[in-house]
C-alpha cells in the first residue's frame, strides 16, 4: 500500500499546522527529514532539512507505531509552525520523495475502516463530528464515533444468530426426536429485537433533523413583519424589510444555534391572492417550504384567522404588538422592540429539545433505511413462525436476510457502492 501524506489541520496562517504521514514508508521519510530514531508515542522537538540539508522548520515530531494508530499503519505526524511557507515547503518535500504521494480526500479514515480501526457507523460519525456545530450535533456524533451504534448491532445480531441457529438445530437433528418446541423461544427473541429495532428507526428521523437542522417557518399574511421579526432573531439584516407588501419574493434562510440546537429560520412571501406572477410564484414556494418545516410561526394581524393549516406544537402570535396596547390576551412578538422573542425561543427550545429526546444512536437515513429492511425480514419470519406450513429452513433464511441488511449498517457487508460517497465529505488530511 502506497505511503501517503497530507496537511490534516486547516489551511492558512496558524499558530500550528498539522502534517499527517501514514503507510510503510513513514518512518524512512522522517528520517529523510533528519530525524533520527523515532520513538513510539513520544513528542520530539527536531530540526526538519530538505535534501540540501536547508532548514525547513523546527517541529514536535510524533511517531505512531502500527497497528496502534488512527489508521492502522505506521503513522508519523509534523506539527508545524503554521506559515504557509512552511506548509509548502514540507508538501513539496515529502512530494519529492520515492514512495510517497498525497493523500486523497477521506483516505487516512478509509484506511482506518479497511483496516478494522473502526466500523462504517464510526466513519459517518466522525464526519458529523468534524461537521458538528451545535452541542447537540456534537453529542449525537460523538456517540456514533465512540462505537454506540456498532454495540447494539452486535447484540441484534447476537440475538438473530441465536435463533437462527436454533432453527438449524431442528433441520439438522430431522431424523431424530427433538423434545423441545424452539419456535417459543425463537419468536421471543425476534420480538425483542423488533422492539429495539422500531425505537431505532422512530429515532433515526429525529437525529437526522439534528444532524441537518430543524427548520422553523415564519409565515402570515404581507408586511405582518416576518422578515422584521427574522432579522431580530439572526441578529443581523438578513432579509429586505419594507412597507411595501409582497418584499419578499423567496424563501430567505438563516441558519442559527437555538440553546445547543440547530435551527434554520425560514422568512417566506406574504399569504395573499396576487396578480404579480413572481409574487405568486413565492407565495406557492413558501406554502410548500412551510408544510415541510418542523414547525410553523403564523404572525397574526388582529382580527385575523390563518389562512394556512397548522398543526401540533405550531405557534399562533399576535404580529407587530408594539403598535398595539390591547393584545387581548394573545401571545405577540414585535421584532422591532423584541418583545415577545425571548418567550418565543423558550418556545422552540423546548418542543425541539422534547424531539430530540427521541434521538436514537442510528443517525442517518441510510440506517433507518436498513433497520426498516431487517424489520421487514422478521415480520416476515414471525409470521411464518405461526404457521405450520412454513419449514425451519424458510424461516432461517429470513433471519439470514434481517442480519445482512444489520451488517451494512456498520461495513461488514454490501458497502463498496457507499464508500465514494461517503469519504467524498472528508477533507483531504482526514
Amino acid at each position: 500500500m502506497d505511503t501517503i501524506f497530507a496537511l490534516a489541520s486547516a489551511p492558512g496562517r496558524a499558530g500550528v499546522s498539522i502534517v499527517r504521514i501514514s503507510g510503510p514508508l513513514a518512518l524512512m521519510a522522517a528520517e529523510n527529514f533528519g530525524i533520527k530514531k523515532a520513538i513510539p508515542r513520544h513528542a520530539l522537538l527536531r530540526t526538519l532539512r530538505d535534501a540540501d540539508g536547508e532548514v525547513l522548520d523546527s517541529a514536535l515530531v510524533l511517531y505512531f507505531e502500527g497497528p496502534e494508530s488512527f489508521t492502522g499503519e505506521d503513522v508519523i505526524e509534523l506539527q508545524l509552525h503554521g506559515s504557509p511557507a512552511i506548509i509548502t515547503s514540507v508538501l513539496r518535500t515529502l512530494g519529492d520523495m520515492s514512495g510517497l504521494r498525497m493523500a486523497e480526500a477521506g483516505e487516512f479514515t478509509r484506511r482506518a475502516l479497511e483496516n478494522g480501526k473502526m466500523d462504517l457507523s464510526q466513519v459517518e460519525g466522525l464526519a458529523d463530528l468534524i461537521d458538528s456545530e451545535t452541542e447537540a450535533q456534537r453529542r449525537q456524533a460523538q456517540r456514533v464515533f465512540a462505537g454506540k451504534l456498532g454495540e447494539i448491532v452486535q447484540i441484534w445480531r447476537r440475538d438473530l444468530i441465536r435463533a437462527a441457529a436454533l432453527l438449524e438445530a431442528t433441520i439438522d437433528f430431522a431424523d431424530e426426536d427433538v423434545p423441545v418446541d424452539v419456535r417459543p423461544e425463537v419468536n421471543q427473541l425476534l420480538s425483542d429485537v423488533q422492539t429495539s429495532l422500531k425505537s431505532q428507526a422512530i429515532g433515526a428521523e429525529v437525529a437526522e433533523r439534528v444532524r441537518n437542522g430543524f427548520e422553523v417557518a415564519i409565515i402570515g399574511a404581507p408586511n405582518a413583519g416576518k422578515s422584521t421579526l427574522l432579522n431580530y432573531l439572526a441578529g443581523r439584516e438578513a432579509a429586505i424589510t419594507s412597507s411595501i407588501a409582497g418584499t419578499t419574493r423567496d424563501v430567505i434562510e438563516v441558519r442559527m444555534d437555538l440553546r445547543g440546537l440547530p435551527v434554520t429560520l425560514l422568512d417566506t412571501a406574504g399569504l395573499r391572492d396576487t396578480d404579480d406572477v413572481v409574487e405568486a410564484i413565492g407565495v406557492e414556494r413558501g406554502k410548500a417550504r412551510a408544510e415541510q418545516a418542523d414547525l410553523r410561526i403564523y404572525l397574526l394581524a388582529p382580527g385575523e384567522t390563518p389562512l394556512f393549516p397548522m398543526k401540533a406544537d405550531d405557534l399562533v402570535l399576535r404580529a407587530k404588538v408594539d403598535l398595539y396596547d390591547d393584545l387581548d390576551g394573545v401571545s405577540g412578538v414585535s421584532g422591532v422592540t423584541g418583545h415577545g422573542v425571548d418567550s418565543l425561543i423558550d418556545r422552540l427550545a423546548t418542543v425541539f429539545t422534547e424531539r430530540s429526546s427521541l434521538v436514537a444512536t442510528a443517525t442517518r437515513e441510510r440506517h433507518r433505511l436498513a433497520i426498516l429492511r431487517s424489520l421487514e425480514y422478521l415480520t416476515n419470519a414471525r409470521n411464518m413462525l405461526r404457521d405450520s406450513a412454513y419449514g425451519e429452513d424458510v424461516i432461517a433464511e429470513e433471519l439470514r436476510s434481517a442480519i445482512r441488511s444489520l451488517d451494512s449498517l456498520v461495513g461488514i457487508v454490501d458497502v463498496e457502492t457507499l464508500l465514494g460517497e461517503i469519504f467524498a465529505s472528508f477533507c483531504i488530511g482526514k
